[in-house]
């Protein structure tokens, strides 16, 4: 169950860097929607690292942003299946 909830958490930082790389409609409501879901999620990690390139630095922060959801979600799913 928890490992699950962070894959979700992982799923949405995923689907809102590919809205941005793809160049989604940013006006679109569904657009709005995952930002408003994917932004808290990020924690810090948005601004961690700042490229020239947009879309490298939203795929950088916000990639370790699920990676991190993945990574603590498994450690303390692991822990409480002690």
């Amino acid at each position: 169950m928890i490992s699950g909830v962070g894959a979700l958490f992982a799923v949405i930082e995923i689907v809102y860097i590919l809205m941005i790389v793809l160049g989604a409609n940013q006006a679109n409501a569904f657009f709005s929607f995952v930002k408003s879901l994917a932004e808290p999620l990020a924690l810090f990690f948005p601004g961690l690292f700042s490229f020239e390139s947009y879309n490298l630095s939203i795929i950088i922060n916000y990639g370790l942003a699920a990676v991190f959801w993945l990574v603590v979600t498994g450690l303390i799913a692991r822990l409480l299946a002690r």
